[in-house]
């Protein structure tokens, strides 16, 4: 998607490498012809909200969809016991599922934040440091290990490769490769490749370094990294829609439009089919990329079932907008971790220099924006793009969620998304809407 000045949510970063990074950039910043018609479940009407402000929320969430998303979940909560929710979808989508505001979602790399609360608590009970070498942990599994320490995988400054860049892991991205990755394959993937720049030294994002990272707490632990975020996270929040997929998991996704509030279905993903995909890629993009999964209208396929063995602790949790806005609560407001961890996490580093206005701690991102300061992060995987965002206090969160990445390649449907975001985390603040959120580009 495409940022203007006032933007405060950026577009996915980190895209100095080619491969698989390179591929969702050019989506996010390419052109795709955008689809019509949508059909809508009405927004909540809290009693209290701002009326007007709410139905320029849902207004722009319409315009999002005509311009291309196939369906969007939002979810605000203003701190002040005030909820909006919002979902919509494309008419044709109908015909998998019923978009609803409390479905399931696969969070991508929001999963990161999630990780690192377990490292966190880990090293709250001095069961690990933050200034452990890797080695220590997972002796020989990659370059440099005895100079990599945990908090440099923590906050990209590892130097190591990004496993989702290499040709083989693109493969599986894309659904083409059904065969399922282990953890240690996929770090294996990301090492085969050169460094980036010398431990410490540098700022790069990189999956492999949160592979490692959940390798590092099973190790610590003698627990699988699925249980450690169920024992330590979803069950005392009772975030009973949340949970880390491995490779071996299905959610076929598929319902009657009888989820309940204690069962509530997995959103349908979807992406552009090969024709429509294929103007997006980049030189040197491996010949005969594109999704697999059920060809749907308006030149899209389902994407819902992708292999999701690449994920795991690097963008593997599927969740709710409400369970995930519970947890950014809890996680922001101290109930998750010590004051002392808690400050570690939100000491940040710079990005990348096109975005000034993010920067990056151990698994959590501080956003400056025109409404105020946010915490937080987003995802992508096939089908699903995320984000999610809470004050300093933890006190009001807000959380868009879109069932396609690659459909929103077109400058109008990058700025109908962003726009989105944009009124959604200003929503949350207690702001106006800004006039750029609520005027996407045409």
């Amino acid at each position: 998607m495409t940022a203007d000045t006032t933007a405060f949510v950026s577009p996915p970063r980190h895209r100095h490498q080619a491969g698989l990074t390179l591929l969702v950039a050019a989506a996010l910043t390419g052109t795709l012809g955008a689809c019509g018609g949508a059909a809508a479940r009405q927004p909540s009407a809290p009693v209290g909200a701002d009326v007007s402000q709410q139905a320029r929320l849902a207004e722009l969430v319409r315009q999002d969809v005509a311009a291309g998303a196939p369906g969007v979940i939002v979810r605000v909560d203003d701190g002040h016991g005030r909820t909006i929710e919002i979902a919509r979808q494309a008419s044709w989508s109908r015909a998998d599922h019923t978009l609803a505001a409390k479905d399931k979602f696969r969070m991508g790399s929001n999963t990161k934040t999630m990780v690192a609360t377990v490292v966190l608590q880990l090293v709250a009970e001095h069961r690990l440091k933050l200034s452990d070498p890797v080695d220590a942990w997972l002796p020989g599994l990659v370059p440099n290990g005895s100079a990599i320490t945990v908090r440099m995988l923590l906050n990209h400054t590892s130097g190591l490769f990004d496993y989702t860049d290499d040709p083989d892991v693109l493969k599986a991205f894309t659904g083409q490769d059904t065969r399922i990755w282990t953890p240690e394959e996929l770090i294996a993937a990301g090492v085969r490749h050169d460094a980036l720049f010398a431990p410490g030294t540098d700022y790069a994002y990189s999956n492999t370094n949160y592979v490692a990272l959940g390798l590092v707490a099973e190790k610590a632990t003698g627990h699988t990294l699925g249980d450690l975020i169920q024992q330590r996270i979803a069950g005392p929040l009772h975030l009973r829609n949340t949970y880390l997929v491995t490779g071996t998991d299905t959610d076929s996704g598929k319902d009657s439009d009888a989820g309940t509030a204690k069962s509530p279905v997995l959103a349908h993903g979807y992406e552009p089919d090969a024709a429509r995909l294929a103007p997006l890629l980049p030189p040197g993009t491996p010949a005969g990329t594109a999704f697999a999964g059920p060809a749907r209208s308006e030149g899209y396929v389902d994407t819902t079932w992708v292999n999701a063995s690449t994920e795991w602790a690097a963008g593997g949790m599927v969740s709710t907008a409400r369970d995930w806005a519970r947890f950014d609560s809890a996680l922001l407001s101290g109930k998750l971790l010590p004051a002392a961890q808690l400050k570690e996490m939100k000491t940040t580093v710079a990005e990348e220099s096109e975005f000034p206005n993010r920067r990056y701690g151990l698994g959590l991102e501080k956003v400056t924006t025109p409404c105020g300061t946010v915490w937080g992060h987003n995802g992508q995987v096939p089908g699903y793009s995320s984000e999610a965002y809470t004050d300093a206090t933890g006190r009001r969160t807000a959380s868009v969620l879109t069932s396609t990445i690659f459909g929103l390649a077109s400058p109008k449907a990058g700025a109908a998304n962003q726009a989105v975001v944009n009124a959604a985390v200003c929503t949350m603040l207690g702001k106006p809407i800004p006039a750029t959120a609520a005027s996407p580009a045409a």
